[in-house]
């Protein structure tokens, strides 16, 4: 009965005061215009995320997952939905996982989801939480979470109901499983996923669940749908491609399309929860994942429990003033870069190590889902700022990969290399933390394993072409057949970040020489065209070049994702003299400005989103910053479904709104500065962990209104301050930050 009061309570308390953080998050910002999040319910950091499934069948055309590329398990206009996958990822660019699906339905038993698939309505989604109703059955279906754990709440009315667990359907493309009634409230299996990005599907890999109901089933049974057969004996299977029901059946069925149902015959309106454990380990695993996270615990319980951390955790950041819209849109960027990078490792510690998937433990957490190509540019700094200690876990998590494996991670997958996208981006992120002063890692280690990947130009997964890059110093047309330019410059960034690093310990011929190559992006700069432009293996250009050619993923020889509009300025270590190559101050801001006044920026994709915050670099411009951000987070970023400008990429354009509304934002990977722009808010509190600063918060405020837009004067611990660039070592160790705007 306590419980059930404290529920109440938490509820009546979330609902009714406007003021908690979580209360601003709208889970469906980012499920249209190809976001790639989903409302589903999800802890922070969780293993597990519940959502539900709707890019499945005719109905859902043209976002239908085998019609076209789509990488999300649900799309906010489509309206046909197959049921509530429990292992997802979110904001990213190509398909994954998206299996165990749970489905309810009622009246007679269907296997194929494409008969069991319904419209719905009155979808409601938060922090942990989302539910609907589904129109076929007149169920309402509600999904929560734990780390590990998914907990379901359907309520069927009168007569017979089923809940069906679907093996087959996914928006992975790898195939096979298997299924096994424990007893009639348990189930236990597996489902192999991988291949994402369509790269290496040799390591394909299986994920683990043990699900258990509330109530035990009237009937139960598995299925299995097999691929018709060919050839001359196909003529004597009468049961050739059929689905065949193992009705009773208490051994494993294995195969690709293969489900299990436990069938009700309710004599009232019932309720059924469903709890589902998930490893990466094994099915034990699942099942003590489970047991330790709810067992107990009721739908409510598990609800209340993940919102109050999704609550703590927003809370880091504070803000005030600004319209409702705008704190929505802050909030729930703030909750998606709190969903990747996520925890691989079960409740004991087990989770698989690279490679060879062999199981190792941990003490602390071990974080996967590294989308370092992303989310070097802006999100781990954030976390190094925000949650320094989610951020120390995380490059631990790096080192032990390098350990296991012999190399940094480059786009890390649940103990896989996908090796998706360029460069070499996990240094980058270490040298950037541990100058930002998280500094509770082997900083050798880390350097050892940067240096390696820098260094060796021989059988080098992390740079490949890396022979031409040291000799010549870049990458050539012949080098590589896309992105040539791009790929040197990522280069460029990641041999500054170690230079940086041998600095501060003291590696006095490694900064040297890390520098000298850090900057070799020079010898692609054409006067011509006062833009970065490929280069032959002899030396001579590129001919002919179109420097708008590669835009909306063209393919192209010198860039990847993009074109040389969209990457000559993405080399922010270097600014000053990319200035002087360009001409002078006034040239390099006309050619920032065509940049934007040519439609050649690209909001949703990640080179060129630190280019607004460039102009403070030409002194006497700096208003033009403020311009653009402020156009650009009233342009792209909204309180809609379509409310990013494209996939959020593990939550890297999330990071950039969050920095760009708080009015700073770390325009150099590796070196702890901010460049400085309008705050959007009248007051922002960051708690800062003590544990890694000085100070318990720094605020933040500033008279900003419609009318107020521009930065008169920045006034810092009371004293004037007159530059547009502040150190993360200034930052933190003040206590108030004051704005003054006209």
């Amino acid at each position: 009965m306590k419980k059930v009061i404290a529920a109440i309570v938490f509820l009546f308390l979330i609902q009714g005061f406007s003021q908690n953080p979580v209360n601003y998050v709208n889970p469906f910002i980012g499920t249209s215009n190809f976001g790639a999040t989903n409302p589903g319910a999800i802890a922070p950091r969780g293993m597990v995320s519940v959502a539900p499934f709707n890019v499945a069948g005719a109905p859902n055309l043209p976002l239908e997952k085998d019609s076209r590329w789509l990488s999300n398990p649900y799309v906010n206009e489509n309206t046909f939905l197959t049921g509530f996958s429990h292992v997802n990822l979110s904001g990213v660019g190509c398909p994954d996982l998206g299996v165990i699906l749970t489905m309810p339905t009622t009246g007679a038993l269907k296997t194929n989801h494409l008969e069991y698939g319904t419209t719905y309505t009155n979808e409601v989604s938060k922090p942990g939480y989302y539910s609907v109703n589904l129109s076929k059955y007149k169920v309402k279906a509600e999904v929560t979470a734990s780390t590990r754990t998914g907990v379901s709440r359907y309520t069927f009315p009168k007569g017979q109901s089923n809940m069906l667990i679907n093996l087959g359907l996914g928006l992975t493309n790898e195939e096979g499983g298997v299924i096994k009634i424990v007893s009639d409230t348990e189930i236990e299996g597996m489902r192999n996923v991988g291949s994402f990005c369509y790269y290496k599907p040799e390591e394909a890999y299986p994920v683990y669940f043990v699900a258990k109901f509330s109530h035990p089933a009237d009937d139960f049974g598995v299925w299995n749908t097999p691929k018709k057969a060919k050839g001359i004996e196909s003529q004597w299977m009468g049961y050739n491609g059929k689905t065949r029901l193992y009705k009773q059946y208490k051994k494993e069925v294995i195969g690709d399309s293969i489900g299990s149902y436990f069938t009700y015959h309710f004599k009232a309106p019932t309720t059924v929860e469903v709890k589902i454990g998930v490893s990466y380990v094994s099915i034990e695993n699942a099942r003590e994942n489970l047991e330790k996270e709810t067992q107990g615990l009721t739908f409510d319980d598990v609800y209340h429990k993940t919102s109050t951390t999704w609550n703590d955790l927003l809370s880091k950041i504070e803000v005030e003033g600004g319209t409702e819209d705008d704190k929505t849109i802050f909030y729930t960027a703030l909750y998606h870069t709190l969903i990747h990078p996520n925890t691989l490792n079960d409740v004991n510690g087990d989770y698989p190590t690279m490679a060879k998937r062999e199981t190792a433990k941990t003490k602390g957490t071990r974080f996967t889902v590294f989308s370092f190509w992303d989310t070097y540019r802006n999100l781990h700094a954030l976390m190094s700022l925000v949650y320094p200690k989610q951020q120390s876990d995380m490059v631990k998590s790096m080192l032990n990969i390098y350990d296991e494996s012999g190399w940094l991670p480059k786009w890390e997958l649940n103990a896989t290399e996908t090796t998706t996208m360029v460069g070499d981006p996990a240094g980058i992120i270490l040298a950037d933390t541990y100058l930002r002063g998280i500094q509770d890692f082997d900083v050798e280690k880390a350097y050892e394993a940067m240096r390696k990947s820098a260094l060796q130009l021989e059988n080098n997964p992390l740079r490949p072409g890396i022979k031409d890059y040291v000799e010549k110093g870049y990458l050539t047309t012949t080098t590589t057949k896309s992105g040539s330019v791009s790929t040197t410059q990522e280069y460029n960034i990641t041999d500054f970040a170690i230079a940086q690093l041998a600095k501060k310990l003291n590696k006095k011929q490694d900064y040297e020489l890390f520098s000298k190559r850090s900057v070799s992006y020079r010898n692609l700069f054409d006067k011509a065209f006062n833009l970065l432009r490929p280069k032959n293996h002899d030396g001579s250009w590129f001919s002919p070049f179109n420097p708008n050619t590669g835009a909306n993923f063209e393919k192209n020889v010198g860039f990847i994702e993009g074109n040389s509009w969209q990457y000559t300025f993405m080399v922010s270590h270097d600014i000053k003299t990319l200035m002087k190559l360009m001409g002078g101050k006034r040239q390099f801001v006309k050619q920032l400005d065509a940049v934007f006044d040519n439609k050649q920026f690209d909001m949703a994709n990640e080179p060129d989103i630190n280019y607004p915050f460039l102009y403070n670099y030409a002194k006497g411009y700096e208003r033009k910053t403020q311009d653009r951000v402020s156009g650009l987070i009233k342009e792209y970023f909204t309180n809609k479904p379509d409310g990013l400008p494209g996939n959020d990429d593990t939550g890297t354009m999330s990071a950039w709104l969050i920095y760009s509304m708080m009015g700073i934002y770390p325009s150099v990977p590796a070196k702890p500065n901010y460049t400085i722009t309008t705050p959007h808010f009248n007051k922002i509190t960051i708690h800062l962990n003590t544990n890694y600063y000085k100070n318990d918060k720094l605020i933040i405020t500033s008279n900003t209104s419609k009318d107020k837009n521009y930065i008169k004067s920045i006034r810092i611990d009371g004293k004037p301050y007159k530059d547009y660039f502040i150190s993360h070592k200034k930052l933190v160790n003040s206590r108030t930050i004051e704005f003054t705007l006209e």
